[in-house]
């Protein structure tokens, strides 16, 4: 019996995983193996809470591995110093792994090939994160999409990959060497948060039967309120694999079939959410610049002139603006945001304190179970005006106004912010006059929306105009 490797990523599940599933058909002894990143301190672009999910997740998939035979092997290092040694040590002779849609991890994988080819060893890579990868799904003269609408009717028509079995078996592995599996202290991180979704396929699966039983027919008229479970809340099990988007997509029109105009129409809207996804991925793809610059050129070099005071305001949920930092709260405490939430606070921080938007991207990384590079790089700079098929600069969501809207009640603002329970809710849907609290221990807003509005039209005519 020949070995070979499969590398777990970003595909944390045995059912419709591509790589996993080729690497089980030619009747090889499998490796699994998950590399952990070695760092000591916090991190740019992760934290607690995606890392405990993480952990919590590969806990998952030791046990899902035993049950059909093997185990999971714990590394950490480099990638590509890891998997070759483990290659000699086992005598494998091929590397399974699924693509990786960020800068970062393509780049690994191109070492990966050019170092394993020098060691014999054959790389095989499959398309699994996303429906629809790379460069597909294209515009009629070959070139990618920057609009999201032509590019989603050009998704919808491409023919979709088959939904893969679950891998039932597979043959033991010999006696290899691992680390055991990790929880925080590995990378001196401080505790979680306390609301939490457990990880791991099982629960994944749960949420997803949940879901598509119980809300995604209701999910256009629940999705924009925060007080409401009606958001999928599938983002982390997208992010981490434990869930694959083919399967996700299928289950959806399946269901759709089945549903009513209004229960369709709830689920196509859910799947235009997939797209987006896919959208944001393919813009991180074919333009990498924008983790770093804005994808509108005319807004590069702009000038964010706000208060880093604003910024520690702003993260801590002390603004003064009772929804933003609610959001900001519930980020902190469950490593989630609703996605109204996300659209609010991003337009809040560069449009009311004038912040650059690449520090609450940062921010965001650090706190989010599902922060994905690509949508949330994507959600920022559409917030803040600057990115692709963005909101037009001069689109300024007033906290006040949102408020009343979508949570008119303050059934989430209360939930979140203890300091305001009593408060009417009427209250909490208007700003309160000048340099007065809307409660003894609840900080004043710390900026004028209207002033800073119209400050925000300056800063970025003046850009537009250089």
């Amino acid at each position: 019996m020949h070995t070979v490797i499969h590398w777990f990523r970003r595909d944390l599940r045995l059912t419709d995983n591509t790589a996993l599933h080729a690497a089980s058909q030619g009747g090889a002894r499998v490796i699994p193996v998950f590399i952990l990143s070695k760092w000591t301190t916090s991190h740019a672009w992760t934290g607690a809470n995606r890392q405990s999910f993480l952990c919590d997740c590969l806990r998952s998939l030791d046990a899902n591995l035993r049950a059909i035979g093997a185990r999971l092997i714990l590394r950490e290092g480099d990638a590509v110093e890891e998997l070759c040694r483990l290659a000699k040590e086992t005598a494998a002779t091929e590397i399974f792994f699924n693509r990786d849609p960020d800068p970062w991890g393509r780049s690994v994988e191109e070492r990966l090939t050019k170092a394993a080819a020098q060691e014999g060893l054959h790389c095989r890579a499959f398309k699994d994160v996303a429906i629809h990868e790379r460069q597909e799904v294209l515009t009629g003269a070959g070139e990618p999409f920057r609009v999201f609408t032509p590019y989603s009717r050009a998704w919808a028509k491409l023919s979709k990959p088959p939904v893969l079995p679950a891998v039932k078996t597979l043959p033991a592995i010999p006696e290899t060497a691992s680390l055991e599996l990790p929880d925080l202290s590995r990378w001196n991180l401080p505790p979680a948060g306390g609301g939490l979704l457990p990880g791991g396929e099982k629960a994944a699966r749960e949420r997803l039967k949940d879901f598509v039983a119980r809300r995604s027919l209701h999910y256009a008229d629940t999705r924009d309120l925060p007080s409401v479970p009606g958001t999928s809340r599938l983002s982390q099990d997208l992010r981490f694999g434990l869930l694959s988007p083919r399967e996700v997509h299928r289950k959806c029109l399946d269901a759709a079939d089945q549903a009513d105009a209004t229960g369709r129409g709830s689920l196509m809207k859910f799947i235009a959410e997939i797209v987006w996804r896919e959208f944001y991925m393919q813009i991180l793809w074919n333009f990498p610049s924008v983790l770093e610059l804005e994808f509108n050129p005319k807004f590069r070099g702009m000038t964010w002139p706000g208060d880093l005071r604003g910024l520690d305001a702003w993260a801590h949920g002390e603004t003064g603006f009772p929804i933003v930092d609610a959001a900001m709260r519930e980020l902190r405490e469950t490593g989630f945001m609703h996605n109204r939430c996300r659209m609010i606070t991003a337009m809040f921080l560069t449009k009311d304190l004038h912040l650059d938007w690449r520090l609450g991207e940062r921010h965001f990384m650090q706190f989010l179970m599902d922060g994905e590079i690509a949508s949330n790089n994507g959600g920022w700079q559409w917030s803040a005006g600057t990115g692709a098929d963005a909101a037009p600069y001069f689109r300024i969501q007033n906290p006040w106004s949102q408020t009343l809207r979508y949570d008119p009640d303050a059934a989430y603002i209360k939930k979140w912010i203890p300091a305001l329970r009593d408060v009417p809710a009427k209250r909490l849907c208007e700003p309160p006059a000048p340099g007065t609290r809307l409660a003894r221990d609840y900080p004043p807003p710390i900026v004028d929306h209207a002033a800073s509005r119209d400050l925000t039209l300056a800063l970025f005519k003046s850009a537009g105009s250089r």
